[in-house]
């Protein structure tokens, strides 16, 4: 079991228990680790009619195996479960120490059900576990709770993954802190531990895993720091983080403005530059990364002393798609998330959505208890607090777009969400592959499972799994690419590996070759990816997703009259049908066939879903 401590750390918050149990090691091979693995988890408990914030619904953090080896840009992991938010399947990743240090805590992860009588914290070190009272850090912002809890246990070595009061308050999209600023930030896992009373989980330790060959490793590990160090973006990602896609992103019709419908506005304003200009700001780095794309801006002004940066979608999210153009107002909206542990998508979205309604007269002063206009920097900052504590029109937002549309009378096709996960900061005019995306990803509108702007912005593409850069505007001809690289970036959340890392096909096989000893081709990552997307399917066919849920709404679909993208709309009707014939799932139903799950090794499910 190579890679591999070969267990999983399982806690009962309701009665209090804890216990570790064996993976087989068939299961890794299978599903290898991340969130493919805790998909399996959950499946085995899943349960149709539950709701995700019953005690029984099992919240999973999982590393990978090459989460914790020597590899540069592998300190990743992720939180699973069924999400709050959508009520379908659920991920989010994370990187900095946490990951590490959860994989040197002596398991491959830990999986958490019931629902605690009281505010609790889990410790977990050197292969034992313990759970604390919380009830002193229960209404902490999240960067309180991990300085009071590394105090508390006299461990400076600890990595803690918390909850704000976002998450205490179950926030449909409240995320998941670590640290400082990281966060796993989608799908509304935080609510989720919210409900479970578990204010941390917080991981320590040196535990190591054995290796198939050490002296590989060494090698591979020069290479790919060459790699990383040789490439035409590490560069620029450590100089602008990854805020560096503003300028040339508007270029391209790309960044959505005025919620989704504009794509020209002042981008210098907001761009990479513009931060450099205004800030002193300093890199910082996930365990073992030699980029460091992180943000620090030592002193943010107002007394708010030092925070964390904005990255990419932030800026996006608080800027162009409000109209709001400026900085200050986006850093303090930032940091206001990152403090109370809220996802800065969804919320952009939310209080865009309130925005876009308020200039139609759908949502009035009367109903809001005040005026939501474009561009307005103060009422940004209120919304943000009114979510945090579900407070008078906070309460509707903190819902998501979905329910806002619902309880306001709104189409839904006026609603920025995929399954009920906000779409995120890439215009879906603008690469047509984003569009197929954000309607098939398993976890609703997700711009990294797989990011194929990256594939058609022009780049090289993944030449060794056929996967070629083409016309970012034509449908005809992409399902297939796009659903191929579906399962090649599917891939990343399992091993776990950075989505910034440029390593090539062959470069991760040879990885999971030293640590796990596995004799690997490139089509073999993405059987696994394909193997990977089914069973969330599955899941998701389980929950209720069938065909009629692969779509998006008009508002981010609908030609714009100006910029980059002017005249252009995806043929998602195409695309679809494409993308299901490659795929082999059901035209009528929205499942994989029968056939092809019971290829790719998921017989459980076949049976589950077509009772045979």
């Amino acid at each position: 079991m190579e890679g591999y401590h070969g267990k999983f750390l399982k806690v009962d918050l309701g009665s209090g228990t804890i216990s570790e149990f064996n993976l087989d090691p068939d299961d890794l091979v299978r599903y290898i680790g991340g969130s493919t693995l805790g998909a399996k988890l959950i499946y085995e408990s899943l349960d149709a009619g539950r709701d995700p914030l019953d005690p029984a619904s099992p919240l999973v953090f999982s590393a990978g195996p090459l989460t914790g080896s020597v590899f540069p840009m592998v300190s990743r992991s992720v939180v699973c479960g069924i999400s709050p938010a959508t009520g379908i399947w659920g991920e989010a990743t994370t990187g900095g120490t946490f990951p590490v240090r959860l994989k040197a805590s002596g398991f491959d992860g830990i999986i958490v059900t019931g629902r605690a009588s009281k505010p609790v914290y889990l410790y977990v070190k050197d292969g034992s576990a313990d759970l604390y009272e919380a009830k002193t850090l229960w209404g902490k912002d999240s960067y309180a709770t991990q300085e009071l809890i590394r105090k508390q246990r006299h461990d400076t070595h600890a990595a803690i993954s918390c909850i704000g009061p976002a998450g205490e308050q179950t926030v449909k999209f409240a995320c998941i802190m670590n640290d400082g600023g990281r966060a796993a930030g989608r799908c509304g896992l935080g609510a989720l531990m919210g409900s479970k009373k578990l204010k941390a989980v917080v991981c320590s330790g040196n535990r190591k895993v054995a290796v198939a060959d050490e002296e590989r490793i060494k090698g591979l590990v020069k290479n790919l720091r060459a790699t990383v160090g040789n490439h035409l973006m590490t560069a620029p990602y450590r100089e602008y983080g990854t805020n560096l896609w503003m300028d040339f992103g508007m270029r391209l019709g790309d960044v959505p403005a005025k919620y989704f419908t504009k794509s020209v506005f002042p981008s210098k304003k907001i761009s990479g530059g513009a931060f450099r200009e205004k800030y002193q700001m300093r890199n910082y780095a996930c365990y073992g990364c030699p980029i460091g794309c992180g943000r620090l801006i030592p002193e943010a002004g107002d007394g708010i002393g030092q925070v964390d940066g904005p990255e990419y979608e932030t800026t996006a999210a608080f800027g162009p798609l409000l109209m709001n153009f400026d900085i200050d107002t986006i850093v303090r909206a930032n940091h206001l998330c990152n403090l109370h542990g809220l996802d800065t998508i969804s919320a952009g979205v939310s209080i865009a959505f309130a925005m876009y309604l308020f200039e139609k007269g759908k949502l009035t002063k009367e109903k809001a208890g005040m005026e939501i206009r474009w561009g307005d920097g103060k009422a940004i900052l209120k919304l943000i607090n009114l979510i945090i504590r579900k407070k008078g029109i906070g309460k509707l937002l903190a819902e998501g777009t979905r329910e806002m549309a619902r309880v306001l009378g709104v189409s839904q096709d006026e609603a920025a969400h995929v399954k009920g996960l906000e779409v995120p900061m890439h215009d879906a005019r603008a690469f047509v592959g984003m569009a197929l995306t954000y309607a098939t990803g398993p976890r609703g509108a997700c711009h990294l499972k797989g990011d194929y702007f990256t594939i058609d912005t022009p780049a090289d593409g993944v030449p060794e799994l056929g996967i070629f850069a083409g016309d970012k505007n034509l449908s005809l001809g992409k399902a297939v690419s796009v659903a191929r690289f579906q399962c090649y970036t599917e891939l990343y959340n399992s091993l776990t590996l950075c989505k910034f890392a440029p390593y090539t096909a062959s470069q991760i096989c040879e990885m999971l070759s030293a640590v796990a000893g596995w004799t690997l081709t490139p089509q073999d990552l993405l059987t696994f990816g394909e193997r990977s997307l089914n069973l969330k399917r599955a899941i998701n066919n389980r929950l209720g997703i069938s065909r009629g849920d692969d779509t998006l709404p008009r508002i981010v679909t609908k030609a714009l009259s100006e910029g980059a993208t002017a005249g252009q709309e995806p043929d998602m009707a195409l695309m679809l049908k494409d993308y299901y014939d490659y795929m082999k799932w059901d035209w009528e139903t929205g499942k994989p066939t029968k056939e092809k799950l019971v290829a790719l090794g998921l017989e459980t499910q076949a049976r589950d879903l077509w009772h045979v």
